[in-house]
């Protein structure tokens, strides 16, 4: 299996670039993972749940900088 799969990438590296994408873009569709029309429809998704939090005032909101002040203060940096 090794070998194959050695021949195989080898065979591979000699593709022009385009060629090696759209190969990785195959393999990861193989794998059945989330796409990133997948993902980006997730986070589309995510993000209008959270607007109607905000918008309903389901959420304390939090300023940029107190954020980043108490990362600071929990780290140390």
């Amino acid at each position: 299996m090794a070998t194959t799969v050695e021949k195989i990438c080898k065979e591979a590296l000699i593709l022009p670039a385009d060629a090696r994408i759209g190969l990785v873009e195959r393999l990861l569709i193989s794998l059945n993972l989330p796409t990133r029309a997948d993902i980006d429809h997730l986070w589309a998704e995510e993000s209008e749940r959270r607007i109607a939090e905000i918008d309903r005032g389901e959420t304390r909101l939090i300023p940029g900088d107190q954020v980043f002040d108490n990362i600071r203060r929990k780290y140390g940096k």
